[in-house]
């Protein structure tokens, strides 16, 4: 049995920031030379970005921008050449006093437009790789939206971009399971926390890419569900050989870090087409009978190797590229943007939407909104 889509719920820091604010952050705190800062704008201006939203606040942007300290935060450069900007401990401090608001807010959206009570969510699926703490921000929304202290409860912890789309195959498999299923979906990300100073081309290309916000999803099982809603009726999931040091992301003293290589617009180009046309066949579908995309803006560069690969026109993407350029990536929660989107403009199935995470990994995602499937 296929998870019908009730609602869907997004919510973002209120801090943002433009281009010229985040470059001007990177000459700041990553950049040690003049030479260096002379890479930066071009860094940021392929990015594909025009404004993204950070958890840290404005009072912290202005300080750093403005070489002040009237914030107090330990997000503040102290000027020295191996300044490598505060302990994973004082950035997870943050994202345990943070990351509860964002999921509440974008929880109670999705609540508000299924027009679900929250008494009613029977399984609780929550998303983040970008901090831990327990109790955790899915006890928040136990005690803060009023949900049902004996509700089921999963986290899908540190998998990366297409953590959302692991969170939906439980979602899926706990509404095959309960007929009387009522799940909320709810995936976090502040990457803004782990932020990386120093320069680090790779570190510094990442820094350029990530930003801060919230997803929810509600969902029943199909049966349960309105005539059009979006379905979630297949997942897939395939892991690149031989490419697991293409993107890494580990825990170090100061905040987690992320490795992304050069090679990884390449090796999707390279593998996706052929694994995803296998597994859309035991659908009956072919690549050019997908309808729509909702595809995580890893980059630019990643959204024209999954197009070029696919051989999909250019406006087959724009879900994906109006995200990442209002949004950034963030990380698991940006599938939800662009499936927000996709549905409230009327865009029509078969979807499928893909990740890309650590690995290299691809999963994916076969949505329907009519009676294909």
């Amino acid at each position: 049995m296929a998870l019908s889509i009730l609602g869907l719920g997004t919510a973002v820091p209120p801090a943002t920031l433009n281009q010229q604010e985040a470059q001007g952050i990177a000459e700041s705190l990553c950049c040690r030379t003049a030479e260096q800062a002379t890479f930066i704008p071009a860094i940021y201006g392929g990015s594909g970005i025009v404004t993204r939203h950070t958890c840290l606040g404005r009072a912290v942007v202005r300080d750093v921008l403005d070489g002040t300290r009237f914030s107090g935060s330990p997000y503040l450069p102290t000027g020295a050449d191996d300044d490598r900007g505060p302990t994973t401990r004082e950035r997870l401090a943050i994202y345990e006093q943070e990351a509860p608001e964002l999921a509440l807010r974008a929880s109670a959206k999705a609540l508000s437009q299924a027009g679900t009570l929250p008494t009613g969510i029977t399984h609780l699926v929550t998303v983040s790789c970008t901090g831990f703490a327990a109790p955790g921000f899915d006890i928040a929304l136990v005690n803060e939206l009023g949900l049902s202290p004996d509700l089921h409860r999963t986290h899908v912890g540190f998998m990366g971009c297409h953590g959302t789309l692991n969170g939906l195959r439980v979602a899926n498999a706990y509404a095959g399971s309960d007929p009387d299923a009522r799940v909320l979906v709810c995936s976090v990300e502040l990457c803004s926390l782990h932020y990386h100073y120093g320069w680090d081309p790779p570190k510094v290309v990442a820094n350029a890419l990530f930003a801060d916000g919230a997803g929810a999803i509600v969902g029943v099982p199909s049966a349960r569900g309105p005539t059009g809603a979006w379905r979630l009726v297949a997942s897939g999931s395939h892991l690149v050989p031989e490419a697991a040091d293409a993107m890494t992301w580990t825990i170090g003293d100061y905040g987690f870090g992320m490795t992304l290589s050069k090679r990884i617009p390449d090796l999707i180009a390279g593998s996706l087409r052929a694994w995803l046309e296998g597994w859309l066949d035991k659908f009956g579908l072919k690549v050019g009978e997908v309808r729509s995309w909702a595809v995580h803006p890893g980059g630019p560069k990643v959204l024209d190797a999954v197009g070029s690969s696919l051989g999909l026109p250019p406006e087959a993407l724009w879900a994906s590229r109006e995200v990442l350029a209002g949004y950034g990536n963030m990380s698991s929660a940006t599938v939800v943007f662009i499936l927000e989107r996709l549905i409230e403009r009327g865009a029509s199935g078969p979807c499928v939407a893909l990740g890309f995470g650590p690995g290299l990994n691809v999963e994916a995602a076969l949505f329907a909104n009519g009676s294909e499937y």
